[in-house]
């Protein structure tokens, strides 16, 4: 049986997930709202502005559902502490102003945010549920303040879901473009020793965990997003270069990613095995479970 229609707002429509969930939703018979920070261009966007904290109540008053995934990319540059600041503000302002409105009106009965399994930190071959501690990274903090930022909503009986969504794998974007770059050109060996545990899921299963939550709001909390079966990062580089046929067996220098990512090197590196038990205790089926299966659907589509 198909899940009822639902009217569901997007922030971050434009980028990785938010694009392939638009687009998956749509398909699946739902009305999908874009939150834009432009003006709008089409009959389905909204303005708002998480910057100067305005997003006009009406715009979801008849929503069922917000999925709030916009922030400051993470990797996109060197973490100065004028970027540091934006990645905290982008995530923590823009989350609280969702959350207070959705909190005050009487529109949508459920909110699912985008959160990260870097709240987990560095943690060696300790594997990671949804129950494990926090670590106290920079990221980690970032993290818990962005999950804190729900707190209205969750105070006026508002049913939260935290994404906590570990590294995606898509051709179309994402972690995997600068891999697949540098593994063409047969540089694509392993990142320090290689040893560190990568949480990986495709966008496809990305997109049907969130499909997923906005549907069953009886899931709240955190949620880690990722597939059931972690690899050592080794392991994916391995697997890249054998389906781009190219040498992957040359490691990166600890020293040279530092000396390329600066502090964020710290999360490149870091081990973290975690494992997606809430979504699995849900009932949740991977269609990629295994890294075999993920490096078929990368490498087998038209």
């Amino acid at each position: 049986m198909s899940a009822p229609r639902q009217r569901v707002a997007i922030t971050g429509s434009s980028g990785l997930i938010g694009g392939a969930l638009s687009r998956s939703l749509r398909d699946g018979g739902h009305d999908v709202i874009h939150l834009v920070r432009r003006e709008p261009s089409a009959p389905h966007e909204r303005r708002w502005n998480p910057e100067s904290g305005h997003l006009t109540p009406g715009h979801l008053a008849t929503v069922d559902t917000v999925v709030h995934l916009a922030g400051a990319g993470v990797g996109d540059h060197r973490w100065t502490p004028e970027y540091k600041t934006t990645i905290h503000a982008s995530r923590v302002d823009g989350t609280d102003l969702v959350s207070r409105v959705v909190a005050e009106g009487a529109g949508p009965t459920r909110l699912v945010t985008a959160s990260a399994i870097g709240i987990y930190g560095d943690r060696g071959d300790e594997v990671l549920t949804e129950r494990s501690a926090s670590a106290t990274t920079f990221l980690a903090d970032v993290v818990r303040d962005w999950e804190g930022a729900t707190t209205p909503a969750k105070d006026a009986g508002i049913p939260v879901a935290h994404a906590r969504t570990g590294i995606v794998l898509s051709r179309t974007g994402g972690a995997l473009t600068p891999m697949l770059r540098v593994g063409k050109l047969g540089l694509g060996g392993p990142l320090g020793s290689g040893r560190q545990w990568m949480p990986w899921i495709t966008l496809a299963d990305v997109v049907a965990a969130y499909t997923r939550l906005i549907e069953d709001d009886s899931i709240t909390g955190p949620i880690n997003v990722t597939a059931p079966h972690p690899v050592r990062q080794r392991d994916l580089a391995r697997a890249l270069g054998t389906r781009l046929h190219r040498p992957a067996v040359v490691p990166t220098p600890r020293a040279a990613i530092r000396l390329a990512l600066g502090e964020f090197a710290d999360e490149a590196l870091a081990s973290a095995r975690v494992l997606p038990d809430r979504l699995l205790s849900a009932g949740f089926e991977h269609a990629h479970p295994r890294l075999e299966d993920a490096m078929d659907w990368l490498f087998t589509r038209d």
